[in-house]
């Protein structure tokens, strides 16, 4: 097994973009309520907040890219959240179909 190690960087302007050119549907296709909710207390700095996690959760996808086949993981899967002493900590939220 190969261990690697990058940094994903990202332009705030573009996520500020998408999020208002698509009328909220960004938003609800790649954040999780939680995620939104937590952004959006940021007021101002909202932006910065929500391209940091967009940042977080495609640096999870590439390292578990091998573990999932293509298109079987999607981005509200890996939630991107602080923890009591606000250090950010990323979960795998996978909801399972109840009918396989």
């Amino acid at each position: 097994m190969q261990i690697k190690c990058g940094t994903d960087i990202i332009e705030i302007a573009r996520i500020k973009e998408s999020i208002e050119d698509t009328n909220g549907a960004f938003l609800k296709r790649v954040y999780t309520e939680k995620e939104i909710a937590y952004c959006e207390s940021k007021k101002k700095m909202k932006y910065q907040h929500y391209a940091a996690r967009f940042a977080a959760k495609e640096a999870m996808f590439k390292a578990i890219s091998g573990f999932f086949k293509h298109y079987e993981i999607t981005w509200k899967d890996i939630e991107v959240t602080n923890d009591e002493k606000g250090r950010p900590r990323i979960q795998l939220i996978r909801k399972r179909n109840p009918n396989p």
